[in-house]
């Protein structure tokens, strides 16, 4: 597949895989790829033949542990659902199941090779595919060692984290060293749900399909640990996005406000200024924001801390398309089509400054 495609590519795209073996950031490239009104997707996933794989040698079962196959996906079909749906460009991240299985070396063995084959993806379509990089966590130093690699030899844009990794939350400190690293670099991090480590599987609608219910319910869990943990205000260069129209935590945010101040007068947990935390996140509308979701998630953050996500291929494209033209309708009812596309795309790229 990629011998086929870069000789498809002939010269420009043999000089754009040259090119990817030097450090490329979005900055670099930003007047280039990103020119005004380029409409952006932030959720959206490559399920490349090195993920499945890697899975397998792993010992992971996607059906077993989802309760969801990993979807067919093909580079022509991406870009034609892109096509139909006006979207420029697409910022890939490794779905899940994570690819850790407490064996260290064999999950540095996998993501690495996982994040390669996403750039090597992204640099025989420059124009179309960004990505960012999938980390080996709970493994810390490994975690530390492949934001490097991915970052400064592969181009990704950023990094993808999944609310827990092996049980351990996003807000641990455990993964400090790994925020430090992004704080640093201030890094576009992409959250992604991962099911809990222990849920009841059986005689339970949640526990059946991790989408239904897990999915929002641990993302919730995690955006919670961090703000709960000050993390973020640890470091607050990381531009963190919080997927499926924020998940949870709109209903969240009025009862999590009053249990902190209560936590806090117990001496359980320091003061946290939950609506100032919740104003610094980036909220993608993967899933379906109209004609309620949009609604909700205005209650914790504003028209320019939103950006669009399909969650393409994990949704098929005609429902994707049909879902698409309701959020259109409400965006040029609110005079947002511009912003949420393109404007707080660039500015969560790091491009344009942000507010």
């Amino acid at each position: 597949m990629e011998r086929r495609e870069f000789l498809k590519l002939g010269f420009m795209g043999a000089l754009s895989a040259w090119l990817g073996h030097f450090p490329a950031r979005a900055e670099a490239a930003g007047a280039g790829l990103f020119p005004s009104g380029r409409r952006i997707d932030f959720h959206a996933h490559a399920i490349l033949p090195s993920y499945a794989e890697g899975l397998r040698r792993l010992g992971i079962d996607a059906l077993a542990e989802e309760g969801f196959p990993l979807p067919k996906w093909s580079v022509e079909a991406h870009l034609q659902f892109m096509a139909d749906a006006g979207i420029d460009y697409s910022v890939l991240s490794m779905p899940t199941p994570h690819t850790y299985n407490c064996d260290a070396a064999l999950a540095r063995a996998v993501t690495r090779q996982v994040n390669e084959k996403y750039a090597a993806l992204c640099r025989a379509y420059p124009d179309k595919f960004g990505f960012v990089a999938a980390l080996p966590l709970p493994d810390v130093e490994g975690a530390i060692a492949e934001i490097a690699y991915a970052m400064d030899n592969l181009g990704a844009l950023g990094v993808k984290v999944a609310s827990n990794s092996d049980g351990v939350y996003l807000g641990d400190d455990r993964f400090d060293p790994v925020f430090a690293e992004m704080d640093r670099r201030g890094a576009l991090v992409i959250l992604h749900p991962s099911p809990a480590r222990q849920l009841p599987r059986e005689g339970v609608v949640t526990g059946g399909v991790m989408a239904l219910y897990e999915y929002p319910a641990d993302t919730t869990r995690a955006v919670l640990n961090l703000l709960a943990n000050g993390t973020l205000e640890k470091f607050p260069r990381i531009r963190l996005v919080v997927p499926h129209c924020g998940s949870f935590l709109p209903y969240m945010k009025s009862r999590s406000s009053g249990m902190f101040k209560l936590l806090a007068s117990m001496g359980r947990m320091q003061p946290v200024d939950l609506a100032a935390g919740l104003k610094n996140l980036w909220f993608d509308l993967a899933g379906d924001p109209a004609p309620d979701q949009m609604e909700m998630l205005l209650r914790i953050t504003d028209a320019g801390h939103i950006v669009y996500g399909s969650d393409y291929p994990y949704v098929l494209a005609p429902i994707l398309l049909k879902r698409k033209e309701a959020l259109d309708i409400d965006l040029a009812r609110r005079g947002w089509t511009s912003q949420v596309y393109a404007e707080n795309a660039k500015k969560l790229l790091g491009l344009t400054k942000s507010d």
